[in-house]
């Protein structure tokens, strides 16, 4: 047996980490044969409910899970990490202004990224899922300068699931008979769900996206709002946020980053963009097509990009900007 590697989850109380716990815990994440020791933070007011949270993974009695610690402390949250999962975060109140809810969750990944930085492995590889994800990682990443940026990564992968299943459904094929789907940029209303380099298997037969559907307005309009609002969408039907949905895709998002992604295809998720070739504004961290293998990933280049696509990433990557720049006027504050 392998020696168990330490995970931490933040938020552990939360919606998300209760359908996120299981998969890690039972090996659909780092492997069948992985032993984990699970670290679970969250703040004081939640430590009685962890406490149960930690009674139910006891009592799966999962053969790979080795150890669960509780804690609302970050010095004993983010020793020697492996991986961490960053869920919790400020979320937004009605009435908040996007500054007012930048300000409390830069305060919040400051905190975190100074935590790995002092406590954890320096070859933790960090996934933030907190909203808004892509500066809360920038922050993190900012907050942690000895761990490198390529460690830190966030959750555009639902999106990316989203994407891929709208697809799905209206051409008749499961899922997985849908690969190559981008999604660029911030995870916000802005992000861009591109389809233009996709593929559909239909009948033992692959054909490009654009094809398979044979709606380019669908594609161009319905499609692209359905993606970026469907998080709204569940919050109106359900009255709460997406949570199986979110924890499916940190599955998928850390697996691929442990085991590399299929040959072939690529996946969604948010990074650091310095150096990229697709134009996008340095010192960001915005969601790419990558690759990854050997717990690397490298952005897919080459891929032609039309009038259409160009505008959509430039509009994204705009609000990317302004983000990070009044989240760097409080982190200097």
């Amino acid at each position: 047996m392998a020696e168990p590697i330490r995970v931490l989850v933040t938020g552990a109380a939360g919606q998300i980490a209760y359908s996120l716990l299981y998969s890690i815990a039972k090996g659909d994440v780092f492997g069948k044969d992985q032993p984990i020791i699970l670290v679970l933070l969250d703040i004081t007011p939640m430590l009685p409910v962890l406490d149960g949270v930690v009674m139910e993974l006891q009592d799966c009695a999962l053969p790979l899970l080795r150890e669960v610690i509780p804690t609302d402390k970050v010095e004993v949250g983010f020793k020697d990490l492996d991986a961490a999962i960053l869920v919790g975060s400020m979320p937004r109140k009605e009435g908040m202004e996007r500054k007012d809810l930048l300000k409390a969750n830069v305060a919040i990944f400051k905190t975190q990224g100074e935590a790995l930085e002092k406590y954890a492995k320096k070859t933790v590889k960090v996934l933030v899922v907190g909203n808004p994800a892509n500066t809360n990682c920038l922050i993190a990443s900012k907050s942690a300068p000895s761990i490198p940026k390529e460690n830190f990564s966030c959750l555009t992968r639902l999106d990316h699931n989203r994407a891929r299943s709208q697809v799905a459904m209206r051409v008749g094929v499961p899922s997985d008979s849908v690969k190559n789907v981008t999604i660029w940029g911030n995870h916000s209303s802005t992000q861009y769900p591109d389809v233009h380099h996709a593929i559909v298997t239909r009948n033992g037969k692959e054909i490009a996206a654009f094809d398979a559907v044979n709606d380019e307005s669908w594609l161009k309009g319905d499609f692209i709002s359905t993606v970026q609002q469907r998080g709204a969408a569940v919050i109106k039907a359900r009255k709460l946020s997406s949570a199986m949905s979110a924890a499916k895709a940190i599955c998928d998002h850390m697996r691929d980053i442990w085991f590399g992604t299929p040959d072939g295809e690529w996946v969604s998720m948010g990074i650091y963009s310095s150096g990229n070739s697709y134009g996008v504004p340095d010192d960001l961290m915005y969601s790419f097509p990558v690759k990854i293998k050997n717990k690397s990933w490298k952005v897919v280049d080459g891929l032609s990009i039309n009038d259409f696509s160009r505008g959509k990433m430039d509009a994204t990557a705009a609000e990317l900007v302004e983000e990070r720049d009044t989240a760097l006027t409080f982190l200097s504050a």
